[in-house]
């Protein structure tokens, strides 16, 4: 089953495109990573896919085929907005009754035995909770609507080092516990490397980079060498970012797991930031689940 399937998906606020040609297939089962620049259209793909926001143009289903925002999407997906809608006038207790009202499936005992564990107090407003304390009662709030996909759109951005990592560390306990399938936007690639399996890299509003991550750095090489006197030769690799530094070219090469470097260029495996970072610095490479092979006229090596 996919959770979330587009093809041609576009989204316009007025005369600006925050999403164009977006063809993505995102399997059940996995941590997504949806990462990019301010701007790529990370918060625009995830408000879609909550029902929150229509398209443009395109298509676009949730959960194996179902209409974002329907009564059955909704009752399947638990989504948490950048900016949580919490009322800082209640207490965490009234937070939760809110939220069990209008859901739903609820587990409540879940949901109080969840906060005590965090140390989150259900009888301090909401106002009055820390950063971190706040992100854990929306997160608390989202699994306890028992989800099968959990939407999350930068959970950590507005939290101090600590805080992010108890989330986070709590996030992946619930996704064990519970089978989740999770998609969540971040701009902490540190964070990426320890949770996720599947990596979608948004550009500009479109779609450079998709697939999961232990293929994806398969795929990919970093490559060293004297960039103005030797070439990748006839081997099937295609440079996705280039830079110079002290006579060395530096390469983040695409390239066929199993072949040979080329001859004269030390290798060395990518790393999840080495991919997030060569794509974003070049928005017109591509690597999409599905596309051809590189070939050779595809190399350019910086002199």
């Amino acid at each position: 089953m996919t959770i979330i399937e587009c093809s041609g998906l576009a989204r316009r606020f007025r005369l600006n495109w925050a999403l164009r040609d977006c063809d993505l297939a995102i399997p059940a089962g996995h941590v997504v990573a949806l990462v990019g620049p301010n701007g790529a259209g990370k918060t625009t793909l995830l408000n879609l896919a909550a029902g929150l926001l229509r398209p443009t143009a395109g298509r676009l289903t949730v959960l194996g085929g179902e209409r974002p925002g329907s009564a059955a999407a909704r009752a399947r997906i638990g989504f948490v907005a950048q900016d949580a809608p919490l009322y800082g006038h209640l207490p965490a207790g009234d937070m939760l009754r809110v939220a069990r009202n209008l859901s739903v499936r609820w587990d409540d005992q879940r949901a109080r035995d969840r906060l005590a564990r965090t140390g989150v107090p259900l009888d301090r407003k909401v106002s009055k909770l820390s950063g971190g304390q706040r992100a854990q009662l929306a997160l608390t709030i989202a699994l306890a609507k028992l989800p099968d996909v959990l939407i999350l759109d930068e959970p950590v951005a507005a939290l101090d080092p600590l805080a992010r990592h108890d989330l986070m560390g709590s996030l992946m306990a619930a996704v064990a516990q519970d089978e989740l399938s999770v998609v969540f936007s971040s701009h902490v690639v540190s964070e990426l490397e320890r949770i996720a399996d599947y990596l979608v890299v948004l550009n500009a509003g479109r779609l450079q980079l998709a697939g999961e991550v232990e293929a994806l750095i398969a795929g990919h090489r970093i490559l060293t060498g004297a960039g103005g006197e030797m070439s990748l030769g006839s081997q099937r690799a295609a440079v996705v970012h280039a830079s110079t530094a002290a006579a060395q070219a530096h390469l983040l090469v695409r390239m066929p797991a199993g072949d040979q470097v080329p001859r004269g260029w030390q290798s060395q495996p990518a790393t999840l930031e080495d991919l997030v970072l060569g794509y974003l610095r070049d928005p017109a490479a591509r690597m999409l689940p599905g596309q051809a092979p590189a070939t050779a006229g595809e190399v350019a090596v910086p002199a």
